[in-house]
């Protein structure tokens, strides 16, 4: 059994990496509903919470249902990040996570999110003072290093481990890699494998199917694995992976009509929660990860991204059933 702190998360748990602009409620809601253990919510500013800037303190809310939960903080001052943990402790969730990870400019350069990598002394001074703020276990994510230079993190799990922390979320590339070329999971096969670790050390990059978690989870020993731009468009890849490590077989793909039910899902609490023309336009960005694959789309995808009105989505996406049941076009979801 895989515990942060007292929380259970089962024998292999699968998490719900945060991301930008994807994972609020609306997502985590799909996600959860289909098999994530471990979710958390966008990364939210610590200078915006401390100065009750809507766009972060909108970012707090969270849900009954979605627990467990964690509340993920950026930040490059320590004394700002301290304030920000009690307010995000205030909202009651399960955890607190400092992202250590992000690699965009926007944060980065502002010496917050993988920006810390480059000064551990001060990751370390940060992330002590959450942990003695916090009335709940405190988690980092972060990546291997800066640059190939500096790939430290075995030392900074260590270190991390020693003042505190209760479980570590490692993204197999360097801040200067971002998002390109292969994810390199030796080194986080390695912090797992240090005699020194005894908390939860979860992977991430790169796992977009069943065997390649399995394979991960076989090959380095990671106690769950957190899973980001796979799923998206694709929320039930959880229980897949849930399915295929229990089994070693494939459970059957979606159905046409499974993903418009949780395409419809998704598009009603996106209304329910941001109101109505905002919640339309947000969910603009999800429709082709949807239905990705299928042949001749690209008119469905016009009329969704571009309506405004709520009940022309659900006659398109009823549209979309009709054309894709009747097995008129070629469905190859990626």
């Amino acid at each position: 059994m895989v515990k942060i702190g007292n929380i259970e998360l089962g024998e292999f748990p699968l998490l719900l990496a945060p991301m930008e602009d994807v994972s609020d409620p609306p997502f985590r809601y799909v996600c959860k509903q289909n098999g994530a253990d471990l979710m958390y919510t966008e990364f939210i500013s610590s200078e915006g919470l401390i100065r009750d800037a809507v766009k972060s303190t909108m970012k707090l809310d969270i849900f009954e249902y979605e627990r467990p939960i964690g509340i993920q903080l950026f930040g490059s001052d320590i004394d700002s990040m301290r304030e920000a943990a009690i307010i995000a402790d205030q909202a009651n969730p399960d955890l607190i996570d400092i992202n250590y990870g992000c690699p965009v400019k926007a944060v980065a350069c502002k010496g917050a999110g993988a920006a810390l990598l480059q000064d551990i002394p001060k990751m370390v001074a940060m992330t002590a003072e959450i942990v003695k703020v916090a009335n709940r276990p405190v988690t980092v994510k972060t990546r291997l290093g800066w640059d190939d230079s500096t790939k430290n993190i075995v030392d900074v799990a260590e270190r991390l481990q020693d003042i505190g922390i209760a479980a570590l979320s490692i993204h197999g590339r360097t801040r200067s890699q971002m998002y390109k070329g292969p994810a390199d999971w030796t080194l986080i096969g390695a912090v797992k494998n240090n005699p020194r670790i005894n908390i939860p050390i979860f992977g991430n990059g790169d796992v977009d199917s069943p065997e390649v978690a399995l394979e991960m989870k076989n090959r380095y020993g990671v106690d769950g694995i957190m899973i980001g731009r796979a799923t998206i468009g694709h929320p039930w890849i959880f229980n897949e992976i849930k399915h295929f490590v229990k089994t070693g077989t494939h459970l059957a793909p979606p159905t046409i009509d499974q993903r418009i039910e949780v395409c419809k899902t998704h598009l009603d609490f996106s209304i329910r929660w941001k109101g109505n023309f905002t919640g339309i336009v947000e969910m603009r960005r999800h429709y082709a990860n949807y239905f990705k694959g299928f042949d001749h789309f690209k008119e469905y995808r016009m009329k969704l991204v571009t309506s405004n009105s709520y009940d022309e989505i659900i006659s398109t996406l009823e549209d979309v059933r009709i054309r894709y049941s009747e097995g008129n076009e070629v469905i190859n979801p990626a």
